[in-house]
């Protein structure tokens, strides 16, 4: 039996709970795409297959997955791929490609349907209805692990202890819902190491946007209850707050203490302003999304409302992949199922029409979320309205994608004949560097295609070759380059997998140009054209770009056409980019010391070492009897930090 990635230790953690029989069959010694050998594939697979619950995996020759699927009955769902006559024309090409199968067993279909998505997710196979959009959604979080609890912006996993609110749509609802929360509640967003080390309150308690518990200026008890009217306000009962707030600023009025009434004043608009940016007609829907799908000219948008407690919590438009001759109603239930692999599913969820499996997808995601769920299909009154209003927005979300697609196949197709590309580019991979005066230098690869950035692709460098001297922006990009080709090369010899460029852009002039040709030159790849990107005469801020060709050939475009716009993004792209992962590897630098090189130097003895000589210069200078002398280190320590330093001493 031949060893497949979920045998791995690394399958996804979901499947290690069920009880799973797996199985890889494989057809040896057919490459190509043949109907004939990818039936008698799975007619292999089928002699040895059960009628139980369970996942199959379809792979081609190389291993990688083309499909992931789930079954009720695994004999009888693998059976229909026989039947070639009865499939479509796209099943029809995923089984002429098909040489092996992976079969997951699991208890039930539910688990079953769980199992797909973490797959779907983990390998994104070409004939599966993608989520492209795979960025994980903020949430505002109130962490409880402290005296005074502090409110914050989070995304990930959900590790840390406290209350989790959202989904939101962007991550600007959730800035704007912050901004009025810390107006509203006055509740601290500083981390718990500045908490700490505070003597005097911040700017924002001057601004009234914090009651500074750090110095004291507000009780425990006080804060706690700031704390209870942001959990009722985020839970959707605002009204109680509304009134206390009311209440006390009456009461401070008659006591004519103006400036407190003013900061209830302040706090009541904030409140009225988040009420009226977020309160959506409902009519006691409470938690719950909103989902409608438009279809037009082959391409699918579902739109999506996020409503908790009563609030708009934003809204986002979805474009899935792969979704050609698939009916609505199962792109609608795969992008589900995928949705709340991340997203903890809502108690309701509002959909704009039938699905055939809905009671197979309620069933899933209540064992994943711990509770009932429900999928509902509004007839009539506020959801219904709410649905259509979904739908619109749907509809007009795939009007504009359409719009920008016709207009992108154009610029792209003039990129193609202005480069003399042989075909419009499907992967466009852009390269930068950024350093100052030559430190923490890295590389950055940016890629983008017809649909747009593919920022799942992006790729940094860390320039890390001790013969690249600090500073030179042409041995940096060679460093870059060869590492990417040479990995090109290494994972994918025959270019099957779509991962090579069909063109390649370098944010610079004639010398970064010359030093990528010469990288290709050396590993033979002669086929990848090549582009470099120079400012113009006025650093590129009029629009009049350089564009540099192997052979000295050198370009330029009017300044206010279309492929200039979109060569320019592409470019300010990569600069970006490159830029912030330069910011975060320096960041990260000044947190770290050379006492972190030093065997057996732990964080206690690193922070003895600080108090005591004040910085890690000082310790590294120090004489070692001045080391015995520090508390808690021992002689024998003292000695391990004095060599490492001085090792000819």
């Amino acid at each position: 039996m031949d060893r497949t990635p979920a045998d791995r230790p690394d399958q996804p953690n979901a499947a290690e709970r069920f009880n799973e029989e797996q199985a890889t069959y494989a057809v040896r010694g057919a490459d190509k795409p043949d109907l004939e050998v990818g039936v008698a594939a799975i007619r292999d697979v089928l002699k040895t297959l059960p009628r139980r619950p369970g996942v199959y995996r379809m792979q081609d020759a190389r291993g990688d997955v083309l499909y992931v699927g789930k079954a009720r009955a695994l004999r009888n769902r693998v059976t229909n791929y026989t039947q070639v006559a009865k499939l479509p024309k796209r099943l029809q090409r995923m089984v002429s490609q098909t040489r092996s199968m992976t079969i997951i067993t699991t208890r039930t279909e539910a688990e079953a349907l769980l199992l797909e998505a973490q797959l779907i997710k983990r390998f994104r196979p070409p004939y599966n209805v993608l989520l492209r959009d795979d960025k994980s959604f903020p949430f505002i979080l109130l962490r409880e692990d402290h005296a005074f609890p502090r409110v914050q912006k989070h995304r990930g996993a959900r590790r840390a202890k406290g209350q989790y609110y959202g989904p939101f749509a962007s991550a600007g609802s959730v800035t704007r819902t912050l901004n009025a929360l810390q107006k509203l509640f006055l509740l601290r967003s500083c981390s718990d190491s500045f908490f700490e080390t505070r003597s005097r309150p911040c700017l924002l308690y001057q601004i009234r946007r914090c009651s500074a518990p750090c110095v004291g200026r507000i009780s425990e008890s006080d804060y706690a209850e700031l704390v209870k009217d942001a959990k009722a306000f985020l839970a959707g009962r605002s009204t109680g707050v509304q009134e206390r707030l009311g209440r006390s600023m009456a009461e401070a009025a008659d006591k004519q203490d103006y400036e407190l009434a003013a900061v209830y004043r302040d706090r009541l608009r904030a409140l009225t302003y988040i009420q009226g940016s977020q309160t959506v007609h409902s009519e006691g829907l409470g938690d719950g999304d909103v989902m409608a799908l438009a279809c037009k000219g082959g391409a699918v948008c579902i739109q999506a409302f996020f409503i908790r407690g009563g609030q708009n919590w934003g809204h986002r438009a979805f474009f899935p992949a792969h979704t050609n001759d698939i009916p609505e109603a199962e792109v609608l239930s795969a992008f589900l199922v995928q949705f709340y692999e991340e997203v903890p599913p809502p108690k309701r969820i509002l959909v704009d029409r039938d699905l055939p499996d809905r009671e197979l997808l309620e069933e899933a995601l209540c064992e994943r979320a711990g509770r009932r769920i429900s999928i509902e299909q509004p007839k009539r009154g506020a959801r219904a309205r709410l649905i259509d209003q979904a739908r619109r927005n749907a509809e007009e979300a795939l009007d504009r994608r359409m719009a920008e697609t016709a207009t992108q196949t154009r610029v792209l197709r003039e990129l193609a004949d202005t480069f003399d590309l042989p075909e419009v580019p499907k992967r466009i991979e852009v390269y930068d560097n950024s350093h100052i005066m030559g430190t923490n230098a890295t590389g950055a690869m940016i890629v983008a295609g017809p649909e747009g950035f593919r920022k799942n692709n992006y790729r940094k460098f860390n320039i890390k070759r001790p013969e690249t001297a600090p500073g030179d922006d042409f041995a940096m990009m060679r460093e870059v380059l060869e590492r990417r080709f040479a990995r090109l090369e290494k994972e994918d010899p025959e270019r099957a997998s779509g991962e090579w460029p069909d063109l390649v852009l370098i944010d610079g002039g004639k010398g970064q140009l010359s030093a990528v040709c010469e990288v290709m030159e050396e590993m033979g790849v002669h086929d990848v054209p090549i582009v470099g990107v120079a400012k113009g005469p006025h650093h590129g801020r009029d629009g009049r770009e350089i564009f540099h060709l192997p052979g000295g050939r050198e370009l330029t475009l009017p300044p206010n056409s279309a492929l200039m716009f979109y060569l320019q993004r592409l470019r300010d792209e990569a600069h970006r980019f490159a830029i912030g992962t330069h910011r975060q590897k320096r960041a990260k630098s000044l947190t770290t010391s050379t006492l972190d090189d030093v065997p057996g130097i732990g964080p206690n003895r690193k922070r003895a070492l600080l108090m005591h000589f004040g910085t890690a210069r000082a310790v590294k200078g120090a004489a070692l009897e001045d080391l015995e002398r520090a508390p808690g280190i021992s002689k024998t320590i003292a000695r391990q930090v004095y060599d490492h330093f001085h090792p000819g001493a």
